[in-house]
């Protein structure tokens, strides 16, 4: 029987079962900063974590550039990115201006003039 074809949206990484796979290590490490620990951990030695969790070249790259959508690529998911984001006060305006290549006042002027 064949594989059903996955949609594709242009620009837009679908989370399944692959990109979780890919994703793991990361995904393990954003969980664990649920715990204020593991936050002060991180940011006492960024790099020492990383290795703790075993992350690859392209999500160390992803997490040292602070992009988002970088970690996405490399497996991250929203859900548990939300919690990296937060360690540097990167909102949801931080990620919709990385999202679409603005700067985060032109994404916020976007939006206020999408509400008329």
């Amino acid at each position: 029987m064949a594989q059903p074809t996955k949609p594709r949206i242009p620009g837009t990484v679908i989370f399944d079962g692959e990109q979780a796979r890919k994703g793991y290590a990361l995904n393990k490490m954003c969980y664990s900063f649920n715990e204020r620990a593991a936050r002060e951990a991180f940011l006492a030695d960024e790099d020492a974590y990383c290795a703790k969790f075993g992350l690859n070249p392209e999500q160390r790259a992803a997490i040292a550039a602070r992009n988002v959508l970088q970690l996405i690529a490399a497996g991250g998911n929203a859900y548990y990115l939300a919690k990296f984001a937060g360690i540097f006060k990167l909102d949801m305006q931080d990620i919709g201006a990385q999202q679409t290549g603005m700067t985060k006042d032109e994404f916020k002027a976007r939006l206020v003039a999408a509400r008329g």
